[in-house]
């Protein structure tokens, strides 16, 4: 694989390899990024890497600590092959940019090379080939599949004994398969074209030598068996490849007995017999260690792609669930509204709506889904729908809401419940609602005093036969009704404090009789000077709705 790469190293020392393969990409806490930084001091979204004219730039994005490359905080630069990008905090996220990553062909090709200027000019130096396969071994954390990974290193072992053919064998449940074959000119070999007994190979693997070499000589008279003597076999190479234990403070333990074995790499020769001169066994015996790192490596990379794979799915999910909230809220006019929701992991339990049911209606609802996740969005999404269906019919708001809860209580086996406040504003300013069990929402005048609409039922889903009863009240022009989520109130800044309702009251109450929109804004400035970019452990969803005289 060719083309620039982020290696990514976390506080706790995990490298991920992150390919380079779009523009922007950006960089930053939010679960919507493509690099995501999974620390509480790094910015919403902290950086942005562009290419430009066959060029890639950094650029800082206002973040409150800071973009770093090579320890010079910056504002917008070109990237350089090496650098090393960070974050303006102590033990927190690095990232090294490379721009000339080599294809592993190519490594395979120069290990080769390397090899054969060493056998013909007759020198006894193996630093071209350490070098080679050591450029080898690290370039495979950037490749495409563990299949990938695995035929490079069959090829680099054969390029640093000569042998013609090389097998690595994988333990497993039923015992040692073949998982990457290929043979001196590159080409793929199947699984059955080794021929070589298996309990040979399996004797070879539990006698847990560091390296077990034999010469086969047809002139010699030894009793071959069958397999071997068809394949006129000189030289066979079998390397134990061990697992490896890393500990707390980073050390590497080899265990040693035959069941932390995790494979074996089987080279063969009927040519002539394998090179296994000092420095070639050297060799071969530090790429079966980095075979075994590679092998560890290479299954925490599968597990990243498919944790990648999921990001990325559940971004679209966010995206199909951010496109539901409604788009323009009325701005003009006796009903206005302004609202938001982000949610706290890629997709939310939150959400809200506003629906216009005639020239002299306005229907809102906000609702919060218990736990977190897929299940709790799908079922915050299939509340919006029916809540939706319900400003179309002709159905008491009681009996509505009884309807779902029976729905829910059905299908949904009491795993999951939600609050609910569901509301319609008349052109006279009478509001009819129902609270199931939601945070009760503020009702601002213009002239500051705040009143609340305490809740009248349990949750959606949470009992069968619930009576949802209706209130109302009179909303007086000026008059703004603050809904939000308790993620809103439960919000937690560094120092462990919630954000509470008495902060949320005295900011709705400073911008009284100025709007919907400036009560929305005002929350927001609060909550967010209160916060100071610390995560947040749930959704935040806030709604104003705002009456005003009729023309």
């Amino acid at each position: 694989m060719a083309g620039p790469v982020l290696e990514l190293l976390s506080p706790g020392g995990q490298r991920t390899s992150i390919v380079l393969d779009r523009s922007p990409v950006l960089i930053g806490r939010q679960p919507d990024n493509h690099v995501i930084l999974r620390d509480n001091r790094a910015s919403r979204q902290h950086a942005r890497i562009s290419r430009e004219g066959g060029q890639w730039i950094l650029e800082d994005l206002a973040s409150r600590h800071g973009t770093w490359i090579n320890g010079v905080r910056i504002t917008r630069q070109t990237l350089e092959h090496g650098d090393r990008i960070e974050f303006g905090v102590d033990e927190g996220y690095q990232i090294t940019f490379l721009n000339d990553t080599p294809t592993l062909s190519g490594l395979i090709d120069r290990f080769s090379k390397a090899s054969d200027s060493t056998r013909e000019s007759g020198g006894t130096s193996d630093l071209g080939r350490l070098r080679a396969m050591v450029e080898v071994a690290r370039s495979l954390q950037h490749a495409l599949s563990l299949d990938e990974v695995l035929e490079t290193v069959v090829g680099a072992s054969l390029a640093i004994t000569g042998c013609e053919r090389g097998f690595l064998l994988l333990r497993g449940p039923a015992g040692l398969t073949v998982a990457a074959a290929r043979n001196g000119a590159g080409e793929r070999l199947a699984a059955d074209d080794l021929r070589v007994p298996m309990g040979l190979i399996e004797r070879a693997l539990n006698s847990r030598r560091e390296m077990l070499s034999m010469h086969f000589d047809p002139l010699d008279g030894q009793n071959l068996d069958l397999s071997v003597a068809q394949l006129e076999l000189r030289s066979v190479i079998c390397v134990p490849l061990v697992r490896l234990r890393g500990g707390a403070s980073d050390q590497t333990w080899l265990l040693s007995s035959s069941r932390d074995t995790a494979g074996l790499l089987y080279l063969d020769s009927r040519a002539a017999h394998a090179d296994l001169s000092q420095g070639n066994r050297e060799l071969v015996h530090s790429l079966a260690l980095e075979i075994s790192t590679i092998l560890e490596n290479a299954r925490l990379l599968d597990q990243d792609r498919e944790r990648r794979k999921m990001e990325e799915e559940l971004s679209i999910a966010r995206g199909i669930q951010l496109g539901l909230l409604p788009r323009n809220l009325p701005g003009e006019g006796w009903f206005r509204a302004a609202g938001s929701s982000e949610p706290t992991h890629q997709v939310g339990g939150d959400y809200f709506d506003v629906v216009k049911l005639d020239p002299g209606a306005w229907s809102f609802t906000i609702a919060d889904v218990s736990g977190k996740g897929v299940s709790s969005a799908l079922l915050a999404t299939f509340l919006q729908g029916a809540f939706l269906d319900a400003s179309r019919m002709a159905r008491p708001m009681s009996e509505h809401l009884a309807r779902i809860n029976a729905y829910l209580i059905e299908r949904a086996n009491q795993e999951r419940y939600a609050t609910v406040f569901h509301a319609v504003v008349h052109r006279n300013g009478r509001l009819v609602y129902s609270n199931a069990g939601h945070c009760a929402p503020l009702l601002v005048g213009a002239d500051g005093v705040v009143q609340t609409l305490e809740a009248s039922a349990l949750p959606v889903g949470l009992i069968d036969e619930v009576e949802f009863g209706c209130a109302e009240v009179g909303m007086k022009p000026g008059d703004v009704l603050v809904a939000f989520s308790d993620g809103v109130t439960e919000a937690l800044n560094a120092e462990g404090e919630f954000f509470e309702k008495a902060r949320l009251e005295r900011a709705a109450a400073g911008a009284a009789g100025q709007g919907a929109a400036a009560v929305h804004q005002a929350i927001k400035a609060a909550l967010d000077a209160f916060v100071r970019g610390v995560a947040q452990p749930d959704d935040l969803t806030l709604l104003c709705v705002e009456y005003q005289n009729p023309v």
